[in-house]
């Protein structure tokens, strides 16, 4: 019986994987045929690797397609981080945008107050940060800032999942105003880390519902997926609209990168989704522990940058550090709202009688 369940999830899984894929590769291959593209895999086909791994992390994991391109872009073959960006920002609204259409058919459990109003912070910070903040930093800082925040993550995660049997929660509730206004926030401070590096709002959220808002790692991972497809569209029609245009050589990652993210992410969507939530946490960590080697490994560290490293990495680890104490407070509250509920019932009941 169990087998034929899972046969019948399995098909349920791959009809909406295929036809996602089917509709981008139409299109994809009319614009590879119209302007002979081909070639592009010849000077290109390492972004192709890159992108096979990434969109499939992409898709598994709070991680967005980015956080695996722009690390790999800017760390090993030294390209710019504007460059990197504007990649991570083109490809993430195709690769990430098909897996979220794999989580809402197969109708795996999101957040669903956290999609509005992260996504309308997000959409603010992504727009603010690439009109204003982006230009600001260099390439080695950029390369840096990036690292260090998700490696203050990876430290708050780890601590609190010390304690493998923690409660946690499958949605906010009660959802108040309050709640609005943090997610709208954490989605601001996300979209401007995403206008730098091509993802961050899907870590900002993260962290949120999962150190702030307890929620279960394996509910608050397919919500920042669809979030940072989103927001990853976002930035790509702004920057590609009114925000002077994606960088030319981005076009050429992107083209052959795009048949391979809109089959890999919804592939790592789909199989993240029977997964536990400690399996989620240390497929982070060993992400995180990577990337951060290979940054120590291949940028020069000035100490300027070491200086910098450090001060983004303390002051990311105390801002989520404080989002885990919030956590600890609402868990308590949570209990205590609860308590008060049972006394309350018990009063009536017995004054019923």
């Amino acid at each position: 019986m169990s087998r034929i369940k899972t046969a019948v999830q399995t098909r349920a899984a791959i009809v909406p994987v295929l036809g996602v894929a089917i509709v981008v590769w139409t299109f994809w291959l009319i614009g590879m045929f119209s302007e002979d593209r081909w070639g592009l895999f010849a000077d290109n086909w390492f972004m192709s690797v890159t992108m096979a791994f990434g969109s499939f992390i992409a898709g598994a994991t709070s991680e967005g397609g980015g956080a695996v391109a722009f690390p790999v872009m800017t760390l090993l073959f030294d390209i710019p981080p504007p460059t990197a960006r504007d990649f991570s920002l083109m490809i993430q609204s195709i690769g990430m945008t098909a897996a979220a259409a794999t989580i809402l058919f197969t109708k795996t459990k999101v957040e669903k107050n956290a999609l509005v109003w992260a996504s309308v912070g997000g959409t603010i910070g992504v727009i603010f940060g690439l009109e204003f903040v982006a230009g600001r930093f260099s390439p080695a800082f950029a390369k840096m800032f990036f690292i260090s925040i998700w490696l203050a993550f990876a430290f708050a995660l780890f601590m609190i999942n010390r304690y493998r049997d923690r409660e946690v929660l499958r949605r906010i509730e009660p959802f108040t105003h309050k709640h609005a206004m943090l997610l709208v926030a954490a989605g601001v401070i996300g979209g401007t880390i995403t206008s730098i590096t091509g993802s961050g709002l899907d870590i900002a959220t993260f962290a949120l519902l999962v150190l702030r808002f307890r929620i279960n790692e394996s509910i608050a991972t397919p919500t920042s997926v669809v979030l940072m497809g989103i927001n990853a569209f976002v930035g790509f029609v702004w920057k590609a609209g009114v925000g002077g245009g994606m960088a030319e050589a981005a076009w050429g990652y992107w083209w052959v990168c795009v048949p391979i993210v809109v089959v890999g992410a919804p592939i790592g969507a789909w199989f993240i989704k029977s997964r536990s939530r400690h399996f989620v946490s240390r497929l982070l960590y060993a992400s995180i522990a990577i990337q951060f080697v290979a940054a120590i490994l291949i940028i020069p560290m000035s100490l300027q940058l070491v200086l910098f490293t450090t001060a983004v990495f303390s002051t990311g680890l105390l801002f989520f550090r404080r989002m885990a104490d919030g956590g600890v407070k609402r868990l308590q509250w949570l209990e205590i709202k609860e308590e008060r509920k049972a006394v309350h019932a018990a009063r009536k009941s017995n004054d019923d009688d």
